[in-house]
């Protein structure tokens, strides 16, 4: 029945792939598309044919009832999926006469200006493309949306909980304003843990209810092997002579394989010593590197040697591949250190097993090599507990990080008020208040704190008011808006583009010196010219190893994977897919803990006046207790020094006139005491700025926003309540 619903020319596309039957994904997804008004939400798992469920009735809408203008707009978190499925799109509607356009910073602007002198079909693009439009073709937006259909938003897990996520919201709550009609969006992914959560995100700000498509997942063939590495200290140049590098060149002969990072710095590294392995032994070099600093030119060869059946190629990437991007059949997938969490494990996992073949994972977990002078806490192979424990919250549970949504997400509106500021020319105060605090993500901005922000800002010469009492943009907030790094809510770095012969390689962001060398594209390159002015490094290609020149990140690990990290580390089990040193490794682990009586405490002697405590809190509740400590440390406990290894231990030094005890007893009270997480943040303190605008926001708003989107004090209230229990045995 649903096959007959289908545009013509989509059956007949589906006749000449060959497919036999719709997957139960794709006829759900019919059925809400072609009997409801609803938004959609299709949770299926990696290959489940999730793309066309949201294609195969969107597209035969647009058949039977062509719209006059964009019909569908479909945001991705990255060009490369855009890339890809443009060219799914395009087979898709070969015989139709609806048009895709692909819309972002790589695309030809030939083709952006034959959308905007003729737009209709299908424009895919990103959320900072998208706000780019709403800003600089302010008066086009009627003619270009007015009969907007449906927003497919893919992997919508990876927009949740972020900024970057709440901007598609305000710039749906934009759109929405020139639409006569109600606009229908459709949410993809294949990594949500909580439905509901992703329905609530999905509809915000709307008045139609979600559907989620509840397909019986089918439970596919999983394998998984985890080994360990302790690591010697070398000399760089012979840093391929690693014993895991080694072994992941063995793993990686004669099978297509997709290595995954957890930043930019590995993945480069994991390449150049694959490389300089495979040199030594007169092996093809079939080894690509895939992630945002890489030129698209290179970026595309990566995805192309993947897809091609009939090469071998190994590919190292960051998440820039963890998305659903085509790439064809793969051996297997190779975890490099432990994953951030559940659902990004979950996501790579799903890169491999397509056709019918089993999931195919390897992890690799590496440390320094213990020299035997380490404390206690540095002997605990916390990278090795956190991949176990991510597998096994998985394999056990089910289990999936839930999305905690932004609540004051304060950079994203600085952004969304200069962006509407600058789109209109001049607003009222009263209209830009109404169109802000109507937004979804700020409807717990109240109308005094917006009023703040908005004389702040007028203070900075970011705005100004004219003698109509119209707000226009300040002097300086007209060079922000004239940069095209303003469309974005994330930071970006200042960045140094990497050129050999004329053509890009890349990008680094910290700048190396003459006569360096670095490492890009999994090569090694001599620096033989710097522009300071263009930015411009020249390079030259080189033997040996390079430098990484990017800053870090960092990531956000959820409590319950810590407290699962506890519980291996007392279990005896020994999980099937350990590899004989990981084994070992964790068999070591097991029995020092019991030796230091893990099982009943998490606060230990280290020596002297030194205590280690494990709290067994995520990122967030990690940084909360360090809160909590600096501020009993200007009480009635003497803390000399607080250090630790974020999320995983503490270790604190105290005078000689505090004891443990007094600490614990302190801390126990504290947490009793009702505290709010606004009264951890001082007045006179000065906050993080942890996002790309978060400079220009006023003092007192900065520091309501860390209280309540990057602390978690209810988590180390109950850390609390576990102590206080802790105590009482002890006494006992």
């Amino acid at each position: 029945m649903t096959f007959t619903q289908l545009a013509p020319f989509l059956q007949e596309y589906i006749y000449h792939q060959g497919w036999t039957e719709l997957r139960p994904a794709q006829i759900e997804a019919c059925e809400v598309i072609f009997t409801t008004n609803q938004h959609l939400l299709v949770a299926a798992g990696t290959a489940a044919g999730k793309t066309e469920a949201a294609f195969l009735p969107v597209i035969t809408k647009l058949h039977e009832l062509p719209p006059k203008t964009i019909g569908v707009i479909y945001i991705s978190p990255i060009k490369a999926l855009i890339n890809n499925q443009f060219d799914r799109l395009h087979d898709l509607l070969k015989y139709a006469d609806i048009q895709v356009c692909a819309w972002h910073g790589d695309t030809n602007q030939s083709h952006k200006q034959n959308l905007l002198k003729n737009p209709q079909g299908i424009l895919q693009i990103t959320p900072e493309s998208l706000e780019s439009l709403l800003v600089n073709k302010y008066a086009q937006i009627p003619k270009l949306f007015n009969d907007l259909q449906f927003v497919i938003i893919d992997e919508i897990h990876a927009f949740m909980g972020t900024q970057r996520g709440s901007q598609i919201l305000c710039q749906l709550a934009r759109l929405e304003k020139y639409i006569p009609h109600p606009l229908r969006r459709i949410g993809l992914s294949a990594t949500l843990g909580d439905y509901a959560q992703a329905e609530e995100w999905l509809r915000s700000g709307s008045q139609l209810s979600v559907t989620t498509t509840k397909v019986a997942t089918t439970s596919r063939r999983i394998q998984l092997a985890l080994e360990y590495f302790a690591t010697p200290e070398l000399d760089p140049e012979d840093s391929h002579n690693l014993a895991h590098y080694q072994y992941i060149f063995q793993q990686t002969q004669s099978r297509k394989s997709l290595i995954f990072t957890n930043n930019r710095t590995q993945a480069e590294q994991v390449i150049s010593n694959l490389r300089s392995i495979a040199l030594k032994q007169n092996s093809p070099d079939v080894y690509h590197v895939h992630h945002g600093s890489i030129s698209p030119s290179l970026r595309q060869a990566a995805e192309s040697a993947m897809q091609d059946p009939y090469s071998l190629a190994v590919t190292a990437a960051t998440v820039s591949l963890e998305m659903g991007i085509d790439i064809g059949q793969l051996d297997q997938v190779i975890q490099l250190e432990s994953p951030s969490s559940v659902a990004s494990f979950l996501q790579r996992l799903g890169r491999s097993g397509r056709r019918g073949s089993p999931s195919r994972m390897q992890f690799i977990c590496t440390e320094a090599e213990l020299l035997g002078a380490e404390s206690f806490p540095v002997q605990i192979p916390w990278m090795l507990l956190q991949t176990i424990a991510i597998m096994q919250l998985y394999l056990e549970e089910r289990w999936i990080e839930p999305i905690a949504p932004i609540q004051y997400p304060l950079s994203l509106l600085y952004q969304q008020t200069l962006s509407i500021v600058a789109a209109t020319g001049e607003i009222t105060p009263h209209n830009l208040a109404q169109t802000i605090l109507n937004m979804a993500p700020f409807s717990r901005i109240k109308a005094e704190e917006l009023r703040q922000l908005l004389h702040y800002l007028i203070s900075l010469d970011h705005l100004q008011k004219t003698e109509n009492n119209f707000l226009v943009l300040g002097e300086i907030g007209e060079k922000i808006v004239r940069s095209f790094q303003f469309y974005g809510v994330f930071a970006a770095q200042i960045t140094y583009d990497v050129c050999h012969g004329g053509v890009a390689i890349g990008q680094v962001s910290i700048a190396p010196n003459l006569g360096g060398k670095l490492t890009l594209a999994g090569k090694t390159w001599e620096v033989i010219e710097i522009n300071p002015k263009t930015k411009v490094i020249t390079v030259q290609p080189i033997t040996g190893t390079g430098t990484v020149n990017w800053r870090g990140g960092s990531i956000n690990i959820h409590t319950q994977v810590l407290q699962k990290m506890r519980q291996v580390l007392q279990e005896n089990i020994t999980y099937r897919y350990l590899q004989p040193k990981a084994i070992a490794r964790l068999t070591t682990a097991r029995n020092l803990f019991k030796t230091m009586e893990g099982q009943e405490t998490t606060i230990f002697h280290l020596e002297k006046n030194s205590y280690a405590i494990f709290p067994w809190l995520g990122t967030r509740g990690y940084h909360t207790l360090i809160k909590i400590l600096q501020i009993l440390k200007e009480g009635r406990v003497d803390i000399k020094k607080i250090t630790g290894t974020q999320p995983y231990f503490l270790i604190v030094k105290l005078g000689k006139g505090s004891t443990i005890e007094q600490l614990a007893q302190e801390l126990i009270t504290f947490c009793r005491s009702g505290i709010t997480a606004e009264d951890l943040v001082t007045s006179d303190e000065e906050p993080q700025k942890l996002h790309k605008y978060d400079q220009f926001i006023p003092h007192n708003l900065l520091c309501k926003a860390y209280a309540h989107d990057y602390l978690d004090l209810a988590a180390v209230v109950d850390y609390g309540n576990s102590l206080a229990e802790e105590m009482t045995r002890v006494e006992e």
